[in-house]
């Protein structure tokens, strides 16, 4: 008896369906059985039920129950990546299923570093979903050394990143180039000039900058070679937003896409200062697994943001859709 009670859980047999899954995920999610219903559109009890009886064929429970509050036990913690992966490639497979329909439909995962993620990629997201409102699109803005790893393990179908791609299992497409600038406060005593000049102004500058694995921090650390030792670093974030505002406020100075200030620039809050001497530009990729399966979503999504490219489109201020929309309109009329 004693050897019976000390052995492992024992797996049952039992398939465990897809609704299963997208219970848990969603249970996950809120940790919370009314915010879960509402989410997948069913009772409290249902969505218990189906918790009940994935815990039951798994052999123990996957949360830790205090009253109504839910925690994840070491159990629920393992298994919730794998659960995103099943529901990933069932996704994949209604996708293949509905193409046969002549339909663009199903869901396609994207991991983004911030600069595209926060400023470029929304507003294109939003006008492929009204031409193919079918189509489902979600998108993680990480930086690049966490979106090629998104994409490198299954998690995202496609990245957008800039820097050095440093995974041999990705395959790497060039999308367009980018410019980067200096960024100060209004006030800032650099303010008035028409460029920044180095090292001179390195020297009595303070710095903002992007946390370590960013595509941006990185390329500004290369640009300036030698010089990159005379930064006096004074903070770092993850998030660009948070940048601006550390500028704006005089924290410092610091080295954001042009794209990124657009607004702040055109209402005078920010200035924008070239690199006297320097190539500050940088190339954006679009990465994907080599062994990756191209369905006809993730196909037209390219085609989508090659005509993007193919027309400069995203060098320019997308400070509203309409902008964008304007802009693709102008492309498609003005023809090739």
């Amino acid at each position: 008896m004693s050897t019976l009670a000390s052995a492992s859980p024992v797996l049952r047999t039992r398939p465990v369906g897809v609704g299963h899954w997208r219970a848990f995920l969603c249970v996950a999610r809120h940790l919370n059985f009314r915010a879960a219903a509402e989410e997948l559109a069913l009772t409290q009890s249902a969505v218990s039920m189906a918790l009940g009886e994935l815990e039951n064929q798994l052999g123990g429970p996957l949360f830790d129950r205090h009253g109504r509050s839910l925690l994840f036990n070491d159990r629920g913690r393992y298994l919730l990546p794998l659960a995103k992966q099943v529901l990933h490639q069932v996704a994949n497979i209604e996708t293949i299923l509905t193409e046969q329909q002549d339909r663009i439909a199903g869901v396609l995962e994207i991991a983004a570093s911030s600069t595209i993620g926060n400023y470029v990629l929304p507003y294109l997201i939003g006008a492929f979903m009204q031409l193919h409102p079918e189509a489902h699109i979600n998108m993680l803005v990480v930086n690049t050394m966490t979106a090629e790893k998104m994409v490198a393990t299954g998690q995202a179908d496609l990245g957008f990143v800039e820097g050095d791609i440093n995974v041999d299992s990705l395959l790497a497409t060039s999308w367009f180039e980018d410019e980067l600038g200096i960024i100060v406060s209004a006030n800032h005593k650099l303010a008035g000039r028409s460029a920044f000049h180095i090292p001179e102004d390195l020297k009595e500058t303070a710095w903002v900058m992007r946390e370590e694995g960013s595509g941006t921090g990185e390329i500004f650390t290369k640009k300036l070679g030698r010089y990159a030792s005379m930064l006096k670093i004074v903070t770092k974030t993850g998030h660009t937003e948070a940048i601006k505002k550390a500028v704006e406020s005089g924290v410092g100075a610091a080295c954001l896409s042009m794209l990124t200030v657009c607004r702040e620039a055109e209402e005078g809050w920010l200035k924008i200062l070239p690199i006297e001497g320097i190539d500050m530009s940088r190339q954006f990729w679009i990465i994907q697994h080599k062994d990756k399966i191209i369905t006809r979503l993730m196909a037209e999504f390219l085609k989508f943001c090659e005509l993007v490219a193919e027309h400069h489109l995203g060098r320019e201020c997308l400070s509203s859709p309409w902008k964008l929309q304007s802009l693709l309109a102008q492309s498609r009329g003005g023809g090739r």
